[in-house]
């Protein structure tokens, strides 16, 4: 069998025991790929993964690097509680008009907010507001400024912060040196920061399924 086909499949096996079909989700990802949004959302396995990371720190606020059409942004505020908040960052204006729209289909929108424009800009604009500590930082985002949101996580986190970063296997190509690819680089980089910096304990776990070979980058923030 074709590896990517067996990879696709295990996630379906995996879904069909695991993770009940939700209308819901399924109407998010018609209604991204009805606005000509990427295909490039987590799975339904991995956003499943979010949601626990969020139970299990008993998250009340998170910030999400990254919005696209509000898939994982929706996994993650499920288990948020009542009082809960969410921010997410977006750069595209449709991209953000499509997610709010997912948003409060899902009944969420009373507890999530998105920002619009270069996240780095609404980082410092966070900042300036003078925001409080975050339990849980999702970065998911464009890869080359990883390393600078990487830095502006740790200001917004406290001594049990989770940290979790997207894509950081790249199919493998993060073992190339030589790479021209500035999303590569990007995520070398942030390997590099975070393997420096003494405030955080992490580890990066490989991942194949239905979006091919890639893999996840969990830290949390020592006390």
């Amino acid at each position: 069998m074709n590896e990517n086909r067996a990879w696709s499949l295990v996630d379906d096996y995996i879904a069909e025991r695991l993770i009940p079909h939700d209308a819901v989700l399924a109407q998010v990802l018609a209604a991204n790929w009805l606005a000509g949004l990427p295909a490039i959302d987590v799975s339904a396995s991995q956003g499943k993964l979010l949601q626990l990371l969020v139970r299990m720190n008993r998250a009340a606020r998170i910030l999400e690097i990254g919005t696209l059409g509000g898939y994982s942004t929706i996994w993650m505020a499920r288990a948020l509680p009542y009082d809960g908040r969410l921010i997410s960052l977006e750069l595209d204006p449709h991209h953000a008009k499509t997610a709010r729209s997912n948003l409060a289909l899902a009944g969420v929108d009373g507890i999530v907010e998105i920002r619009v424009g270069t996240a780095l800009e609404q980082l410092a604009k966070l900042e300036e507001e003078g925001t409080e500590p975050f339990d849980l930082i999702f970065i998911d985002a464009d890869k080359p400024n990883n390393p600078a949101y990487l830095q502006w996580a740790l200001r917004f986190s406290r001594p049990g912060t989770v940290i979790v970063g997207d894509n950081v296997v790249r199919e493998g190509e993060i073992i190339d040196y030589h790479s021209t690819d500035p999303r590569v680089q990007g995520v070398r980089a942030f390997y590099d920061l975070i393997a420096s910096e003494p405030r955080l304990s992490a580890t990066a776990i490989q991942t194949v399924g239905s979006k091919g070979y890639d893999g996840f980058l969990i830290g949390i923030v020592n006390g």
